[in-house]
């Protein structure tokens, strides 16, 4: 089970992050094992799901899920998340490159962002029961690193529509707002409603990036001459 979502608008072919463990060869069986871990933690979360859970869930036996993974359940749900990771950020590219101007590929890409994370049994229940396990990722501190990667990776899918320093600064803006929204909704910010979504970006992202025209100069005044005495 992979992370998909219904389209926003028109689909484009995905792009993934170059981000993988190098101890694991990603196979057939591999993608099998992680399908089953994936089902498990959207029941019953990351801590109380083991190797012999995934192992019996993939119709294999522990010494399998060992060869294939040895360096433990740190390593499965290491591989585990970077591929969700790859799968999320693709569909979120995909509705960016597909997009026709700036608004709809920020509006898409905030709701597809928004969708795939309610959609995903295993991020939903660690939202709500693991939170903990986020910290090293979205602390105070530790958080600015993901805007920063998210500047690097989905910057350059906006700069068809602005330069490349003002794309990644709209892509990490767009984070920001996403973040916030995940872990504080407003009554009116629920980032997987099409109008909402647009209406947020029209108000606060935006005018940040709208040309603004130069004021004309202004005519030099004629010295008037004195008036008789």
């Amino acid at each position: 089970m992979t992370v998909t979502s219904a389209p926003v608008e028109a689909s484009a072919p995905a792009a993934t992050v170059d981000v993988r463990d190098p101890a694991v060869e990603r196979t057939e069986p591999v993608d099998r094992h992680l399908d089953a871990a994936l089902t498990l933690v959207g029941r019953w979360g990351v801590t109380k799901t083991s190797l012999a859970d995934v192992a019996k869930a993939s119709g294999c036996s522990r010494a399998t899920i060992y060869r294939a993974f040895p360096g433990g359940k740190q390593q499965l749900f290491h591989l585990l998340a970077v591929r969700e990771l790859q799968s999320y950020v693709a569909e979120i590219v995909a509705v960016i490159d597909a997009a026709e101007d700036l608004e709809e590929a920020l509006t898409a890409a905030l709701v597809v962002a928004s969708r795939l994370v309610r959609n995903h049994d295993a991020a939903q229940f660690i939202l709500e029961h693991e939170p903990g396990l986020l910290l090293p990722f979205l602390g105070f501190h530790e958080v600015e690193r993901v805007y920063r990667a998210t500047a690097v990776v989905v910057g350059p899918h906006l700069e068809r529509f602005l330069p490349a320093d003002r794309a990644a600064w709209a892509a990490e803006w767009a984070a920001r707002i996403f973040i916030t929204y995940l872990f504080h909704p407003g009554d009116e910010g629920d980032l997987a409603n099409l109008a909402q979504t647009r209406h947020l970006v029209r108000r606060f992202l935006l005018p940040a990036f709208s040309a603004v025209e130069p004021e004309p100069p202004r005519a030099a005044s004629t010295p008037q001459p004195a008036s008789p005495a």
